[in-house]
This record gives structure tokens, sequence and C-alpha cells, in this order.
């Protein structure tokens, strides 16, 4: 099935591409008119930004909006920049306020006053009221279109507010309850309403609420959201009053544009924000090029260890053999202890004020691979070579295990403490630190053991 639902995606990316070089733009509506939408979204991903813009201009109105709305923030970004401003305009006052903040974080900011002055008042209002939050905050990713139900509601009259909010609402399946002052004191599910007794009281039917601060950080918020299952989480401006949710698919969305950056920055990269085979190349070599320049200055802490210890080399030639060895095993275990961190941290398992339980927790972890590794790499050595060399392996990979885990579990809670991304922190420097380090170990232990 999965490769049935892939050639079509080629086939639809082949023939689109042909009819739009050959400028038959009627046969690429056409082609367009068949596709799912799915496919069609991942087709238009791949085109150049150029065929993107004509492509999407063929597509009837309706549709052009659903798939506008299914691209990534910074495709969308491009794609309106692209795009003539009377169908910017249509485009941006069908967005949702939520979604016009993530397209204005993606635009020039010369654009967004010449965007908003193009909406109604009202949705002027609303679409400022989003953008008055931090970037970052969930207070700029949730919706300020919503459904709620007064403390002093029956389930009938909640069920007709829903009714009547029907076609603007983000979302209808959870309503927040509000009192007087318009505090949140709880949520209904539609569900209940549905099958409760017309007049039943809300109060009732109501469950303790799980609400968000606006100013909150947005992948904290999305992240409750997500791990309690929650259709809709109330977010709430500092008197708790009702200013907005967050729904399920929005915080999918901040989720995953997180788990993208940090992916990418544990593997010494900036993060694209777009599909790989639109981005530019240009693009592409900028979001690597800075982490490698970084990286390779870092790298020349092992070379000046080296010269420090070429003496050392010379006298037993076979040290060499084992650097690659050493200092690939204790930049593994260092990554890996950083990216169990990370993740741990991401998922709120632990916090900044836990660091000493960390480091405990590595440096036995540390201590039982290096243990592991360090006898393993004794045994071999001592048959192939020396037993005085084996020690010397076996001393060396128990210290840089131990080291490295350590180092790797430390650092992204310190990152987080100085309120720098932890994924920064992780795989690239975390290498370059144990590289230089472990040679230092490395070499001392074997001046020791060999007495050179």
């Amino acid at each position: 099935m999965h490769t049935d639902q892939t050639l079509d995606v080629t086939a639809l990316d082949e023939r689109l591409r042909r009819t739009l070089g050959e400028q038959d733009l009627a046969a690429a509506r056409a082609t367009m008119a068949d596709a799912g939408h799915d496919d069609l979204v991942a087709t238009l991903e791949r085109l150049s930004s150029k065929q993107r813009a004509i492509a999407f201009r063929l597509l009837p109105k309706g549709r052009a909006l659903e798939v506008f709305e299914s691209f990534p923030p910074s495709l969308r970004g491009e794609l309106v920049q692209g795009l003539r401003d009377a169908e910017v305009a249509e485009i941006f006052a069908a967005l949702e306020p939520d979604d016009r903040a993530w397209l204005l974080d993606e635009l020039p900011a010369s654009l967004a006053p010449r965007l908003l002055r193009g909406l109604s008042p009202r949705e002027r209002r609303r679409t400022s009221a989003v953008l008055g939050y931090p970037q970052g905050a969930i207070g700029r990713r949730m919706s300020p279109e919503y459904v709620s139900a007064r403390l002093d509601h029956t389930a009938g009259e909640a069920l007709q507010r829903v009714r009547d909010r029907l076609d603007d609402a983000e979302t209808v399946y959870t309503l927040p309850v509000l009192d007087g002052g318009r505090r949140v004191v709880g949520v209904v599910s539609l569900r209940r309403l549905l099958g409760a007794d017309p007049a039943t009281p809300v109060a009732e039917l109501m469950r303790d609420a799980l609400v968000a601060a606006a100013d909150e950080d947005a992948e904290d918020a999305a992240r409750r959201c997500t791990d309690q299952g929650l259709l809709a989480l109330p977010v709430v401006d500092r008197e708790s009053r009702l200013v907005g949710i967050l729904t399920i698919d929005d915080a999918v969305r901040i989720l995953e544009q997180e788990e993208s950056e940090d992916v990418a920055r544990q593997g010494g990269a900036e993060p694209l924000r777009r599909p790989y085979l639109s981005t530019p190349i240009l693009s592409i070599v900028r979001s690597r090029v800075v982490w490698l320049l970084v990286l390779a200055v870092g790298a020349t802490l092992t070379v000046q260890v080296l010269s420090l210890f070429e003496a050392t080399l010379e006298q037993v030639t076979v040290l060499a053999l084992f650097v690659p060895l050493l200092i690939g095993t204790g930049g593994n275990t260092g990554n890996q202890a950083a990216t169990t961190v990370t993740r741990a941290l991401a998922l709120q398992e632990v916090r900044p004020r836990d660091v000493a339980r960390i480091v405990g927790r590595e440096l036995r972890v540390g201590l039982a691979l290096g243990a592991l590794l360090g006898g393993l790499g004794l045994a071999v050595t001592s048959l192939v070579y020396d037993a005085r060399v084996g020690l010397v392996i076996g001393l060396t990979m128990l210290a840089v295990c131990t080291m490295a885990a350590t180092v790797g579990g430390m650092m992204p809670v310190v990152a987080r403490t100085v309120r720098v991304d932890p994924a920064v922190f992780s795989n690239p420097f975390i290498t370059t630190f144990v590289d230089a380090t472990g040679l230092v170990v490395y070499f001392l232990v074997a001046k020791a053991v060999l007495q050179i």
C-alpha cells in the first residue's frame, strides 16, 4: 500500500512538472484536480518556488486555502511573497488568527502592517491580540476563537451556544466553563452535554480544568496538552481569565517543529524549517557551515594534544592505532548521555534542580560501560599486542566512558539553566570536548603504565 502511494506521488510530481514546464496550464490544472489532498501538498512542496506559485494560482479558491494551511509556516511565507497583493490579502483574511501569527513570523516585518490593514476591524483586533504575545509563548499560538459555557448555564443553554458559534469556533469538542469574571473554573466536553438532560446545570457536568498561562513557553504547554490527551487546552491571562485555546492539532504542530530543531542541532546544523527538497542549496549550506567552522576550530584542540604527546607516540607507535577507537567510543558515550537527558528535559521528566541526581546516575552508567568495554579492550589487546598495552587501553576506556557519560548528562542541564537550547550542547560540542580530554587521559595513562 505504501509503495502504491509513493508511485502515485511520483507520477503526480513528474506530470505536474512536465505540464508546468511546457506552460500547459490547463493540463496542470486537470492534473491537480485529480490528486488527493495529501499527495498534492507533498508534490507542491517539492516544486521550485516559481512553479509552486504558478500551480497554486491554478487551484480553486477553496482548495487553495486548504493546501495553503497544510504547508509548513516557512513555505507559506515564501509562497505569499510570490503571489499578487490581492491573492495574498484574500488568503490572509481567510486564515484563523493563530495561523496568521504563524505566517507573519515568517514574513518580512515591513509586510505585516500592510496585511493587517487589509483585515476587517474585528479580525484585526483578534489577530493583534495574538501577536501581542512574545514569540515562543503559547499566547502567540493559541486561537481566540472558542466556545465557552457559563457556570450558571444548563446543558441546553450550553448546546445552544455551540450551535450559534459552530461556524466560527476553532473547536467545539471541549468547552471552558467560566464564572461571572470570565475566569476558568472547569471544562465540559460536548459528549457530556449531548448525553445530559437539557435542564442539567453545567456545574454538575464539568470537571477540573488544566490550563496554560498565555506567557508560558509554547513547547511546554503543547507537550502538556498531548501528554494529557486533551482535545483543547484553555489559555488564560494572569488573572485566570480565558483568552484563547490551544487545540491538539496546533499542539502537535508546535512539537513537530521543536523536534525538528532539536534533531538538527544535535547533528550540528540549524533547522531548515521547510521540506528538504524545496530548500535552496545555499540555505542548506548556510544551515551547516557555521557549526562546521565552530567544530573545526574545536578540533584543533585534538591536534594540539597530539602534538604535546608526539614524543610518547614515537616511543610506542602502537598507541597511535587506538586513538580513533578511544575518541570515537568516548564521543558516542557522551552523545548517548546527552541525547537521553535532553529528551528527558523536553518531556519534563527531569529539571535543572535534578543535576546532582543526573550526574550521579550517568557516573554509574559510565563506570559500568567503561568496565565492560575496558575489560574487552584489555583482553583483546593483550592477546594481540602486549599485556601492558592492553592495560592502557582498558584503563583509558574505563576513564573515558565515565567522563564522557558524566559530562554528556550534565551539559544539557547546564544549557537549560543558562537558557540555551540543550540540543546545541549535545553531539557536536561533546564530541569535540571528549576528543581532546580523552586523548589527554589516554597519554597520561600510557606514560604511567608504560613508564615512558
